[in-house]
């Protein structure tokens, strides 16, 4: 093996928030452009324009989504099985919702009737609300801890609820995500559309950039006073996994801890803060091609923030410290991450080269007179 035990265990958790990044910043602007398309379409006509402008490429985008999910399977067996266990009904909701995604977009235009179409959008609406809400809802849990607890037979033990999951922090985190993808789908759409959905998207872009600001603020602000947590005992990287055999502690303000040792990084949620001000500047002076790159930096600075802050903590306990599961003791096998990486180095960038050369063939704008030219082959 080219990779120790421990090296194999840094490589997976970067590659873990490489797929979240890059479901994020793909599959983000469909959910934005889900939550817009009852606002920004004021006729049947625009909402065609909305929904057609995502409509080639919002399939392929959640192949991230599955793919994080099979890598937190097979890298993190027991982050999975905590998460899924303890967070299901948040994840089945999420699931019901992408569901309504494809349903709405290839039965929304199977009836001319207004109605039947405004349902659909509604639909289409809630498709994008939910998984947005939930993604940072369960981001601002992890951060708060997971109330569950290992046995020695390592059986997880869930005791948690669903009323407990929507906590204030949490729903802080729920309504930032929710401000990002908005960001991210309207300047999206910004340079997909034209005339009065640009404009209208243009000022979307104003008003919830400034909210991603003041939110992240706002939540950095929180963290300072929020229990983190810390391993006191000492830590065997390359040792074989079990959670069990370190010991925790929690204090106010202790996810700061990795930013006092590196303060380098500091700018990494500097780079949030930077991204959105930039996405304001280029939607305002009509350049949405570099406001969707600076986007895609706050989206991708916001989500690498909390994994920073959290290293190596990837699901903390808030019922039984010793149990949280850190990277250096919830992993699969050294052969297991050894065989999976040289997979995931031939696969991970096909998939960045396929879906560039999607984006690629099918850009340009999606304009009125172009659904009314091909009114019997769009959505």
């Amino acid at each position: 093996m080219i990779f120790d035990y421990e090296t194999l265990r840094i490589i997976w958790w970067a590659f873990l928030g490489a797929l979240l990044i890059g479901f994020a910043v793909t599959d983000g602007f469909d959910l934005g452009v889900a939550m817009l398309l009852p606002y920004l379409g004021k006729s049947d006509d625009e909402r065609r324009v909305i929904i057609n402008s995502v409509g080639p490429t919002w399939e392929g985008n959640q192949v991230w989504f599955i793919t994080a999910g099979g890598a937190l399977f097979a890298a993190w067996p027991m982050a999975y099985a905590v998460s899924f266990s303890g967070m299901y009904f948040a994840l089945f909701a999420t699931l019901v919702a992408l569901f309504l995604r494809p349903l709405g977009f290839d039965y929304r235009g199977k009836l001319p009737d207004q109605n039947w179409r405004n349902n659909w959008d509604k639909a289409l609406f809630v498709g994008g609300l939910v998984p947005a809400l939930i993604m940072g809802v369960g981001f601002g849990n992890l951060l708060k801890g997971i109330p569950f607890h290992l046995d020695s037979d390592m059986r997880i033990f869930y005791l948690g609820t669903f009323r407990g999951l929507l906590n204030p922090f949490a729903l802080l985190a729920g309504v930032l995500s929710v401000s990002m993808f908005l960001m991210h789908g309207a300047v999206y759409l910004q340079l997909r559309t034209d005339a009065e959905i640009y404009q209208r998207a243009k000022s979307v872009v104003l008003k919830s950039s400034l909210l991603v600001i003041v939110l992240f603020a706002l939540g950095g602000l929180w963290i300072t006073h929020l229990e983190g947590y810390h391993i006191t005992s000492e830590i065997f990287p390359n040792a074989p996994s079990n959670p069990l055999n370190k010991f925790v502690k929690r204090a106010e303000g202790l996810w700061l801890d990795n930013y006092n040792h590196v303060p380098a990084l500091w700018g990494v949620p500097a780079a949030a803060f930077v991204g959105a001000l930039a996405t304001i500047a280029l939607s305002r002076f009509d350049r949405p091609g570099w406001g969707l790159l600076t986007s895609s930096l706050t989206l991708t600075a916001i989500i690498l923030t909390a994994g920073v802050s959290m290293f190596p903590f990837l699901i903390p306990s808030n019922m039984s410290l010793n149990s949280s599961l850190t990277v250096w003791d919830s992993s699969s096998s050294q052969a297991t991450l050894n065989l999976m990486f040289w997979v995931t180095v031939i696969f991970l960038p096909l998939i960045v080269i396929y879906t560039s050369w999607v984006f690629r063939v099918l850009r340009g704008k999606i304009t009125v007179d172009f659904i009314r030219d091909n009114d019997h082959k769009l959505y």
